[in-house]
């Protein structure tokens, strides 16, 4: 994990407020204090299938994060003779969180967005992150399982009449704004449009067109009157690019 001080933030319009973690977090997560002992941690994390467990203080601010790893990771060997190994977990057991807890950790606060808790769980391999407010008091829990669910809301995926469209990118400059715009005079809801480069060699170059609708063939005329084609994927036995 990183340094608690490096918590991660950004201002975003009112237009975009549905990208705040705030909004898909777990609020009011089960906490516990750095007086608490590792036992009474052990049974918290088990009891409720947890893997990361906020460390706060009497006004619930966090003061760092207890993991099932760490917990783990003060268990004796199993090779130890048993007497030997009983007394060490008796020692274990009485200690407290404050001793075994990570005080080097990533934060979100809560006007974060999804896209920022993205970059996180990808670049630094981590699952959950403790979300709090600007007093640095715990108001939720952001894990990975909770990211996936507010980009399935987000871009409506299984929804009735949802579909991601794959179109060859013309290369043409304001491509985007025509097919906003046939969309919009269709009535057609886009809850996605993006542009991708591609990889030469590997992925053509694309724009991927999530939408709402029933009618697909009104969303490929709208393709064909912005003077594009659909994508084709490529066909692993077929020897050129899509």
């Amino acid at each position: 994990m990183a340094s608690c001080n490096r918590t991660v933030t950004r201002q975003v319009t009112a237009t975009g407020k549905k990208m705040f973690v705030y909004y898909y977090m777990t609020p009011e997560p089960v906490t516990i204090t750095s007086e608490s002992t590792v036992s009474e941690a052990t049974d918290i994390i088990n009891r409720h299938g947890f893997r990361h467990l906020p460390v706060v203080d009497e006004q619930m601010v966090l003061q760092g994060m207890v993991t099932d790893r760490d917990l783990r990771s003060v268990c004796p060997s199993t090779i130890l003779d048993p007497g030997e190994r009983k007394n060490i977990l008796a020692r274990v057991s009485r200690s407290f969180v404050l001793d075994i807890m990570s005080k080097d950790f990533f934060q979100l606060q809560a006007s974060a967005t999804i896209d920022d808790a993205l970059q996180l769980f990808t670049n630094h391999r981590i699952g959950t992150l403790p979300v709090v407010n600007r007093q640095q008091q715990v108001v939720g829990i952001f894990s990975l399982n909770d990211m996936m669910a507010a980009y399935q809301k987000l871009f409506g995926l299984g929804e009735r009449g949802s579909m991601l469209i794959a179109i060859k990118d013309s290369g043409k400059e304001g491509i985007l704004g025509v097919l906003a715009k046939g969309l919009d005079e269709q009535a057609i809801e886009c809850s996605r449009l993006i542009r991708s480069p591609g990889r030469p060699g590997h992925e053509p170059a694309a724009i991927y067109l999530r939408v709402n609708t029933c009618n697909a063939s009104l969303v490929h005329r709208v393709v064909e009157q912005a003077g594009l084609c659909l994508l084709s994927p490529k066909n692993p036995a077929d020897g050129g690019n899509a």
